[in-house]
């Protein structure tokens, strides 16, 4: 009987260790998160709850494809906790099963979206206290992410101050559904922190924002919300670049998280060609968008297109570069991304390698 448990092992000690860069913790209870805020806040939360700007009061921002608002079937821990919430079930399932080395993890709490901005800091400052407690400090494979109320640029800073020089952060969190354009200046103190500090930001998209992710409104489906995720993402490329960011900030580095990837050379084609024909109405940005693109912007590889020829995927993979994307499981939603399975694309080892673990390890410094 031990020896294929000995073999399993040995095969996976073969295996290269993969960076997950889009895990997503949960809270053990509802309000678990009032034990990390201030008494002036958790009474606040408790007489006057938290304003936010989601719109579907009274349902759920996931569809009930399974029990627990879009989990995994099998991801609720033995305690009966919420998936996600149970640390040591995370490690079996997620960080020992599939091999991870590191998880970059991406609260998905709305504190960034209060509209109190003063209770909105104080919601981010306890998640990050939170990701700590729970989850990074415990469990050294597990990196936190920075939580900011980016309406408020000065508190975002500070709190990227307080957190800067704990190593279990690697990255700023900043949703890309913002009040304005993520281009706007008002947002400009967040970049200069972090490029001054050499932290990526992190753009998660979710089911929460300030703004719906169509031009035209709020969806009237599931499934056209899923679809629009990457829609936000393609909003914060552009604004970002022709509000000419990069000019001001050549060395920030931006992650777009969970938006797919398939949509960018289209994107950075038309941009090119308009910018090309109206230059002068945008004359602060000095070189082509695509030149920024290939410099200052990484992307997560779930939900991965898949094209009924994987081999289709190889030209748009090689456009981007197998340098820009980075691997993630997007642990414990129903569309989770085993590595053992997912990206079944024709790689050559370095192509792979890159993926799965280099790129993350350069970027988020996690040798």
């Amino acid at each position: 009987m031990e020896t294929p448990v000995l073999e399993r092992s040995s095969e996976k000690s073969q295996m290269q260790g993969v960076v997950d860069c889009d895990v997503h913790p949960a809270f053990s209870r509802p309000d678990q998160l009032l034990d990390y805020l201030p008494e002036r806040w958790k009474t606040h939360v408790r007489d006057f709850a938290v304003r936010t700007a989601n719109p579907l009061l009274g349902t759920l921002p996931y569809p009930r494809m399974t029990p627990g608002n879009g989990m995994r079937r099998d991801s609720w821990p033995p305690n009966g906790g919420p998936p996600a919430s149970d640390l040591a079930f995370l490690r079996e399932q997620l960080l020992d099963q599939c091999n991870i080395d590191y998880g970059i993890l991406q609260p998905l709490a709305a504190g960034s979206m209060a509209f109190n901005q003063e209770l909105g800091a104080a919601l981010c400052a306890a998640l990050n206290d939170w990701q700590i407690d729970k989850f990074a400090g415990p469990e050294p494979r597990l990196k936190a992410s920075i939580c900011i109320s980016q309406e408020d640029a000065r508190e975002s800073v500070a709190e990227i101050d307080r957190r800067v020089t704990d190593r279990r952060f690697v990255q700023i969190a900043m949703p890309p559904r913002t009040l304005e354009p993520c281009g706007r200046r008002r947002y400009w103190p967040i970049y200069e922190a972090a490029e001054h500090y050499g932290l990526p930001i992190g753009l998660h998209t979710s089911a929460f924002g300030y703004r719906p992710n169509t031009p035209s409104g709020w969806s009237s489906f599931y499934l056209e919300e899923h679809y629009a995720a990457s829609n936000s993402l393609q909003t914060v490329l552009s604004s970002m670049i022709l509000e000419g960011v990069f000019e001001q900030f050549p060395k920030l580095k931006i992650v777009l998280v969970e938006g797919g990837f398939s949509w960018l050379p289209s994107l950075v084609w038309r941009l090119d060609r308009e910018w090309k024909r109206m230059r002068d109405e945008v004359p602060h940005v000095k070189r082509k968008p695509s030149e920024y693109v290939r410099e200052n912007f990484w992307y997560t590889t779930q939900p991965i297109e898949e094209p009924e020829n994987n081999r289709h995927l190889l030209d748009i993979l090689r456009w981007i570069g197998t340098d820009r994307l980075m691997f993630s499981t997007d642990y414990p939603h129903w569309d989770f991304d085993d590595p053992r399975y997912a990206f079944k694309v024709p790689l050559t080892p370095a192509e792979r390698s890159a993926i799965f673990r280099d790129n993350a390890v350069e970027l988020f410094g996690l040798k």
